[in-house]
């Protein structure tokens, strides 16, 4: 074996052992009771997870396909222990001190099949109706939750005060949406290693020896998903299906893009493309960084505060 296939390989490993360790230190955090967080349900179905309790409001969509439940876990109260929804409070604390209060909200429960991102985003807008009295101070959409917040910007631009979309583009890379969809349904029947097992593929391919991928997909199905429904399944097709070309010239507010120029999800060219076809879009292309590693980048809640600033 060659020196570059050697140090390729040690920086494969390395990547996906530095994804178990993340979700390890970010489930410890979590049992120890940081942050404070309040889960809950509103009267349409869509659970929730709200942090902080300053006076603007924030909705986050996040990504329908993996998130799984995102409303109480079991009795009334009791929050969900997904690794995503861990991970995601380092990141919305810099929200919280700001003054907002943060609803992370799930797509509602029991979806049919066919149901598309368009008919997810009538969802988000009839709960902002309903519930915040007909607008928001900020809308963030990560991954696929930032394509369902394309389509609320394109048909509600009057919901929210400001948008911002993090790894999100107007489609997904073909070999991912194949991936995506087999672990959703994977993840469906609760087979969470064999789920993570696909997507530790998509994301490191050639990952060897097989022991050590196996390993890290088993602390991966345990940390980072949980457990989920056939609602993943209908999301994943949804956003299979979806490609925003014709809907993103005609978004008339201001929008917020931020992702990395090594995404395996999304490949950079979209998000270039996504850019250009959104009429007034500041546009924040990180050099180095993968798809989870734009997202959670320091930088990232800075970028939206600053786009957010009256």
């Amino acid at each position: 074996m060659g020196t570059f296939a050697v140090r390729r390989r040690v920086v494969t490993i390395g990547g996906a052992l530095t994804v178990g360790a993340i979700g390890v230190v970010a489930s410890c955090w979590w049992r120890r009771g940081k942050p404070e967080v309040v889960a809950d349900t509103f009267p349409n179905g869509m659970g929730y997870l709200r942090f902080g309790s300053g006076g603007k409001p924030l909705l986050w969509i996040p990504d329908p396909s993996h998130t799984g439940h995102v409303g109480p876990s079991g009795p009334a109260g009791n929050v969900p222990k997904s690794g995503y929804l861990v991970l995601m409070t380092r990141m919305l604390r810099s929200f919280v001190e700001a003054g907002y209060t943060i609803y992370l909200v799930g797509q509602k429960p029991n979806l049919s099949h066919g149901c598309t991102l368009a008919d997810m985003a009538e969802d988000y807008a009839g709960l902002i109706v309903e519930e915040f009295g007909g607008k928001v101070d900020l809308v963030v959409g990560d991954s696929g939750g930032g394509m369902v917040g394309f389509c609320l910007a394109a048909r509600h631009p009057d919901l929210f005060a400001h948008i911002a979309m993090v790894v999100a583009g107007y489609t997904l890379d073909e070999a991912y949406k194949a991936a995506d969809l087999e672990s959703a349904q994977l993840l469906s029947a609760g087979r969470r290693t064999d789920a993570a097992a696909v997507m530790m593929n998509s994301m490191f391919p050639g990952l060897r020896p097989p022991f050590v991928a196996r390993l890290l997909a088993w602390v991966m199905g345990r940390v980072v998903l949980s457990a989920g429904s056939d609602d993943l399944v209908v999301a994943a097709e949804a956003l299979s299906t979806f490609d925003g070309r014709e809907i993103l010239p005609t978004i008339s507010v201001p929008v917020l893009l931020v992702c990395g120029d090594r995404d395996k999800f999304v490949p950079k060219e979209v998000y270039e493309q996504t850019a250009e076809l959104i009429p007034d879009c500041t546009f924040r292309l990180y050099e180095g960084k993968d798809h989870l590693g734009a997202l959670f980048d320091k930088r990232t809640p800075g970028e939206i505060l600053e786009f957010a600033r009256p």
